[in-house]
C-alpha cells in the first residue's frame, strides 16, 4: 500500500500541480492508497470551516484508514527517534515519527512532500514514492 501524507492530500485538495500529485491523480485507480488517522486528523484540521471539512472527510473517508495506536508502535517509534538522533537527526514532529515508523515497520510505502522523512529514507529504510 502506498501511504499518502498530508502534504500531499493538501496540495491535492487545493489543486496544486506537482510531482507527488500528479503521481496521486494518476495512480488513485491504480494503486492501494490509504493514510493514517493522524493524517487524517491534519488534514481536517486544516479546512476552513465545518462544511469543507466534512466533504473532505467523506472523500478521504473512502481511501483505507489506518489507526495508529498500538504500543509496540510507540516503542518502535521512540527507538526510531533516538536512532535517528544519536546521528544529528531530530526529528520535529511526532506525527511523521508515527507515520514513517508505520510505514517502515508495515512495509509501506510513502508518498510526501515533506524533508522530515528524509533521514526515515536514509537511515531507517523507509520506501518512498518518488515520481
Amino acid at each position: 500500500m502506498v501511504i499518502v501524507d498530508s502534504s500531499i492530500w493538501i496540495d491535492f485538495l487545493n489543486g496544486v500541480t506537482n510531482p507527488e500529485t500528479q503521481w496521486l491523480d494518476f495512480h488513485l485507480d491504480r494503486e492501494r492508497v490509504g493514510l493514517t488517522t493522524l493524517i487524517l486528523a491534519e488534514v481536517l484540521q486544516g479546512m476552513r470551516d465545518d462544511r469543507e471539512a466534512a466533504a473532505v472527510q467523506t472523500e478521504l473517508l473512502k481511501f483505507e484508514i489506518i489507526e495508529l495506536h498500538d504500543a509496540a508502535l510507540a516503542v518502535a517509534a521512540a527507538g526510531n527517534y533516538r536512532h535517528l538522533r544519536q546521528r544529528g537527526q531530530t526529528v520535529r514532529k511526532t506525527v511523521d515519527l508515527f507515520v514513517a515508523t508505520y510505514c517502515i515497520r508495515d512495509d509501506h510505502s510513502l508518498l510526501h512532500n515533506n524533508r522530515d522523512f528524509d533521514p526515515f529514507e536514509q537511515h531507517l529504510g523507509l520506501q518512498v514514492i518518488h515520481p
